[in-house]
């Protein structure tokens, strides 16, 4: 407590004392004991409400005792059901939880883990995929701040992701891997890898790449082949050793009919091989007869450029190439699309032959492009030339009709560059994207599609879209959903179909192990986004020629279904409006893959090296008991007596005011009784 704070109180005594003589013992001459107890209670009043008024602060310390946390991360995915391995870990999970000691020691965090990291609520071990790079990149933003040794129950089999054993030195925390298998090496043959482009086209021979792996301890010899159907497209004698334990084949297939073609990959199993499972695998190609050819013209050098090209070159159904417009000039007919990347004058040929050909054309305007070349022609927009530069934020149009689009985070993208200056469509034009300026929202268009004399049209109003490539990168760890956004703008650009009041986005073939969606979007007879309208799929399986009807379900922009729980098969389906005539159909095929199934042993050396590196221990999962003895006697995870220091004002203190109430109340009371009111 301060030397003022203390003053105060002081000054606060002298005030209540004088302020209680003045009246009972200045002002009334009777002397008599029922004056002293008056003088009392008035002081006593006085004294606590100035008191209050000062409102000084007491300090009390509390100690508490601290427990360290104990985590527990089980591995909910496919591979632990499969390897047999998922009554121990419900047997672990049980010993855990009915430990007293464990939990007198431990506050204990219970998650299950595949593809995601969650709260552990039921495991029923069907997760599809494993990333253990994320379970730990999302245990380190947890427990930054606490000390919580980590029991990891998994095979340490990862489907996908970084290595976990470099994202796990940045845990920070001691991690006790049960390991789900145990030490015995079985011989066994598998596919470790196939490698080959999802599109072919017409008349040609695509790559395919397969990696064979061998596990044992003897030579052996098998035969890899791959089929469709009865016919064995492709056949090699492969041999193995302890030493040579691994084998990579190239080779090509031929496209002879257009559509989508399933192929069978096998390496003959070995006698007596306990998985036989990973010895096979299915892989699809879609046949198409025509490739997308993208021209970006260009008179300067930018890395734009290079972004769209890598954006557009993603899908192996297109290629981009970049030209100067001299360039361009002399092979027009090649290209179903031109990107007119900050045109000037040296484009005024390139223009003059849009309009001979009806070409479709995505203009990217920025600091170089030369307005005043651009306003002089009848592109169906024009800008006010100025020589200010701005910075342009973007936002998702959510009401944009033309295609299907997601949306990947634009508020988060770096800011295009441009010229400032109002554009004025003189067509009707639909915003895809909306400027922002700093923190404020326009419904300036930034980036728009229109059509005009049976052609398409983009404008985008500013430069540094390679920024939002990279941007994506940072958000989600892949390039895949900017090239997503672009390939939808590029295809729709490219396409010379007509609109259609309802749309579906879907995959011609999807492999098992993955996420299965369809998407769509219905429209009104003003081609606007109605979300009112009730979607259905009916999807019939071709196989078992069994029909089921799903629901579409609202979200954001676009309806979708979640098919992830159909079969592996061949699949035909109708999209339609319920209250209105309009339906859309497709087909699809669900390759038979299920990529935790490939797993023979558990993943030892690595979670040895995890549990090394971060002073913790292995134990394998016959010896689960041994590992709560280990944390029990561990000194570094014995319980910690902290100290708070909390302050607390006087006028918090509700008793006091309900005093000062009562001895103003009771002082009352003596006056009324002894007449003295």
């Amino acid at each position: 407590m301060s030397l003022e704070t203390i003053f105060y109180i002081i000054l606060s005594g002298i005030i209540a004392l004088l302020l209680a003589l003045f009246q009972y013992k200045y002002q009334r001459k009777n002397q008599g004991t029922i004056n002293w107890i008056l003088i009392g209670i008035r002081f006593l009043s006085v004294f606590l409400l100035c008191l209050l008024l000062v409102n000084p602060r007491f300090e009390k310390v509390v100690s508490y005792e601290e427990k360290p946390t104990l985590v527990v991360a089980v591995d909910n995915s496919n591979s632990v059901a499969y390897l047999e391995h998922d009554n121990q870990v419900k047997r672990l999970i049980e010993s855990i939880d009915n430990n007293d000691e464990l939990k007198e020691r431990f506050h204990v965090d219970w998650y299950a883990f595949s593809e995601d990291l969650t709260e552990l609520d039921t495991l029923d071990f069907k997760g599809k995929q494993t990333n253990l790079d994320r379970v730990f990149s999302d245990l380190t933003q947890i427990y930054r701040q606490e000390n919580a040794p980590t029991i990891l129950i998994t095979d340490g089999n990862q489907t996908y992701g970084g290595d976990y054993s470099f994202t796990s030195e940045k845990y920070g925390q001691s991690v006790y891997p049960v390991i789900l298998g145990d030490s015995t090496v079985y011989s066994d043959l598998k596919i470790q890898k196939l490698n080959v482009n999802k599109y072919a086209f017409l008349k040609n021979r695509f790559p395919v790449e397969a990696i064979l792996v061998y596990n044992g301890e003897e030579t052996v010899s098998s035969t890899f082949k791959v089929t469709v159907g009865n016919t064995t497209v492709f056949s090699k004698n492969v041999t193995f050793s302890p030493g040579d334990n691994s084998e990579v084949l190239n080779f090509y297939l031929s496209a002879n009919q257009v559509g989508v073609f399933t192929y069978h990959a096998e390496i003959i199993p070995l006698e007596n091989e306990k998985n036989t499972v990973n010895n096979t695998k299915n892989f699809a190609v879609e046949v198409i007869d025509q490739k997308t050819n993208v021209a970006l013209v260009s008179a300067i050098r930018h890395p734009d450029l290079g972004a769209l090209k890598k954006a557009i070159e993603s899908n192996e159904q297109r290629e981009a190439t970049i030209l100067t417009p001299e360039a361009y000039l002399e092979n027009i007919d090649n290209y179903q699309l031109v990107i007119a990347y900050q045109p000037n004058t040296t484009f005024k040929k390139v223009f003059d032959s849009f309009n001979d050909f009806s070409r479709n054309v995505f203009y990217i305007t920025g600091t170089h492009t030369d307005w005043n070349f651009l306003n002089s022609l009848d592109l169906g927009f024009k800008q006010t030339v100025t020589n200010q530069k701005e910075d342009y934020l973007a936002y998702l149009n959510l009401g944009y009709s033309n295609f299907l689009i997601e949306d990947i985070d634009f508020e988060s993208f770096p800011p295009l560059q441009s010229t400032f200056g109002e554009v004025d469509y003189q067509i009707a034009a639909n915003p895809l994207l909306f400027q922002r300026i700093g923190s404020v929202s326009t419904e300036t268009p930034l980036l728009s599609t229109f059509e005009r004399n049976q052609s398409r049209y983009a404008l985008l109003l500013g430069e540094g879209i390679w920024k939002w490539r990279a941007q994506t990168y940072l958000n989600s760890k892949s390039f895949s959903e900017f090239d997503t956004f672009l390939g939808k703008l590029i295809q729709y650009l490219a396409s010379t179909k007509k609109q259609s009041r309802l749309t579906v986005d879907y995959e011609s073939f999807y492999e098992g192990n993955n996420n299965i969606s369809l998407k769509a979007q219905y429209f009104n007879k003003n081609y606007e986004f109605d979300q009112r309208e009730p979607l259905e799929v009916v999807i019939k399986d071709e196989n078992s020629e069994q029909v089921t009807t799903y629901p579409l379900v609202l979200k954001n922009n676009f309806f979708e279904v979640d098919l992830s729980n159909l079969p592996p098969s061949d699949y035909s389906f109708t999209v339609k409006a319920v209250d209105e005539n309009i339906s859309t159909s497709g087909s699809f095929k669900i390759l038979d893959y299920n990529v935790e199934q490939q797993f023979l042993n558990a993943e030892i050396t690595k979670l040895n090296q995890v549990a090394s590196q971060s002073q913790g221990k292995s134990f394998f999962i016959d010896d689960y008991d041994q590992i709560i003895n280990d944390l029990l006697e561990d000194n570094r995870y014995k319980p910690l007596l902290k100290n708070n220091r909390i302050v607390v004002p006087l006028i918090d203190w509700k008793y006091l005011l309900a005093l000062v109430v009562l001895l103003l109340g009771a002082e009352w009371f003596i006056r009324k009784y002894n007449g003295l009111i």
